[in-house]
């Protein structure tokens, strides 16, 4: 009797652990059933590292905003995985690979150029979505189907830098910039597009690995440029214009043109800050809108202000609701919401150019100006999408 009332009760606490389990698989399930999960791979370390915490920044803002505030989209939860990179495409691939095969269908992030070129081949080959953020190489707009922006790219800087030599030919154009795929990429496209204007354009390069940049310097300075276009980021900005501004690279007769970093590197580029016609992505007190009111507004409450790349995490924050809203989980459904899908952000008015996925958005004219202490951006003029956007580069699909 004792042995048959031992065995009934090993046999109903069986069946409860089996309950339990099933239990929890179910739960688990609903869970799963009842997100959407993304996985935003980017730089939180490494040499882009300030950019990646802009972006970012900008991301959660912008689902804030995109969605009322409830992170939701068709009633289920946006669920974000963050990942470092750290500006390495080796890592970036594994990262995506893992998210991958958790069954994530969308991808974002790619502070780096080199990164973005790594990942959008990744996206394609695994039928994901792929939202590249700060990356600025050309050549991920139009690399395929899958692979879209929510930053500008190398060719609408150009396109900003040329009104710089307005009716002008035959000018000595040099491009001083870093040996990487951003470097180079913004050579190319001075040589495309001020070159294909009459400009007579060269470069100089400088690795990645330099600490000292007299010697480079000095070769800007012997080129004797009518303008000089600088094309650098990250955290020996202000080591360079040091070195320019000691060689005499800043001649009376030239203009040196760069994009304008984030606020931080401002004052690390000397008495030479004022001296320089920047073309900017963004600055916060030039576009007037109320998207980027609102975000303005949100940033001020913590004592802070929207940067160069927070725009960036913002407008991958809008497509990605847009893409959910309309595709779920369906990624195909979700590239036909994003081609062509026309959207107010903080820089105003944006529109993806459903042949190549392009991003045009406007562009500014910068120049800063000595208030007290304090350098301060004056806007000298805004660009309209379709004056800055690059060249068709249709998608083969």
């Amino acid at each position: 009797m004792r042995r048959r009332f031992t065995i009934a009760l090993l046999l109903v606490a069986g069946l409860a652990l089996l309950a339990g389990t099933a239990g929890s698989i179910a739960s688990s399930r609903h869970a799963e059933a009842s997100t959407y999960k993304v996985g935003i791979v980017y730089s939180r370390t490494g040499l882009l590292a300030a950019y990646g915490a802009e972006y970012v920044q900008g991301l959660k803002l912008g689902l804030k905003y995109a969605t009322k505030g409830t992170n939701k989209v068709n009633g289920k939860t946006i669920e974000l995985s963050l990942t470092d990179d750290a500006g390495d495409p080796a890592k970036a691939v594994s990262a995506g690979k893992d998210f991958i095969g958790q069954g994530y269908k969308i991808l974002a992030g790619s502070t780096s150029s080199g990164v973005a070129l790594q990942m959008a081949p990744l996206a394609d080959q695994n039928h994901v979505l792929f939202i590249s953020g700060p990356a600025a190489s050309d050549g991920i707009t139009g690399i395929n189907k899958y692979t879209f922006r929510s930053g500008r790219q190398t060719l609408q800087d150009i396109n900003t830098a040329a009104s710089f030599l307005r009716g002008q030919t035959g000018k000595n154009v040099v491009v001083f910039a870093q040996d990487s795929v951003f470097g180079q990429g913004n050579y190319a496209a001075v040589n495309a597009i001020l070159g294909g204007k009459g400009q007579k354009v060269s470069k100089i390069l400088v690795p990645l690995s330099a600490t000292d940049f007299t010697p480079f310097a000095q070769q800007a300075k012997q080129a004797n440029p009518d303008l000089l276009f600088v094309a650098w980021a990250g955290t020996t900005a202000g080591a360079m214009w040091k070195a320019l501004d000691q060689q005499g690279a800043f001649g009376v007769s030239n203009k040196v043109v760069t994009g304008l970093a984030e606020k931080a590197t401002w004052s690390t580029m000397g008495d030479q800050a004022t001296k320089i016609q920047f073309l900017s992505h963004y600055v916060y007190t030039a576009p007037k809108n109320p998207v980027n009111d609102w975000l303005v507004k949100q940033m001020r409450l913590k004592g802070q202000a929207p940067d160069i790349f927070t725009p960036d995490g913002f407008n991958a924050a809008l497509m990605i609701v847009q893409a959910l809203k309309k595709g779920g989980d369906d990624v195909d459904k979700m590239i036909t919401a994003l081609e062509g899908y026309r959207f107010l952000g903080p820089k105003g008015q944006n529109a993806v150019r459903p042949q190549d996925h392009a991003l045009l958005q406007p562009m500014f004219a910068v120049k800063l100006t000595k208030v007290g202490s304090r350098l301060v951006a004056k806007i000298l003029d805004t660009a309209s999408p379709y004056e800055t956007a690059p060249p068709l580069k249709v998608i083969a699909r």
